[in-house]
């Protein structure tokens, strides 16, 4: 299911910043260039669709982030890297011992 939201996401992202390049500002931008659009349902009613498109997916957007946040996989407790005891107080490096002493030989059995 994440993995399908993350999908979802990522095509209404690239949706939505496709439809904000389309609308016009106030420079002109690319919405003039589709004059036949403009023709047909006027120039009004051209930019109130694009508007309503670009809330809508942006309203899109918001949801499949905060879905995808909700499916996201999580960590078990048991392969959690955390440490929950204190750690060892270091230890000094132990003196080197002097050599032992040889052995004295078995007494012989009588």
């Amino acid at each position: 299911m994440y993995s399908v939201l993350v999908i979802l996401a990522v095509i209404v992202a690239v949706l939505l910043s496709l439809v904000v390049l389309i609308q016009e500002s106030k420079g002109g931008g690319l919405a003039s260039n589709f004059a036949a659009s403009n023709q047909i349902m006027g120039v009004r009613k051209t930019t109130d669709v694009v508007e309503k498109t670009t809330w809508t997916l942006a309203a899109l957007l918001v949801v499949f982030s905060v879905a995808s946040v909700f499916f996201a996989p999580r960590a078990s407790e048991e392969t959690s890297v955390a440490i929950t005891a204190s750690p060892a107080a270091p230890t000094a490096p132990a003196a080197p011992a002097a050599p032992a002493a040889p052995a004295a030989p078995a007494a012989p059995a009588q």
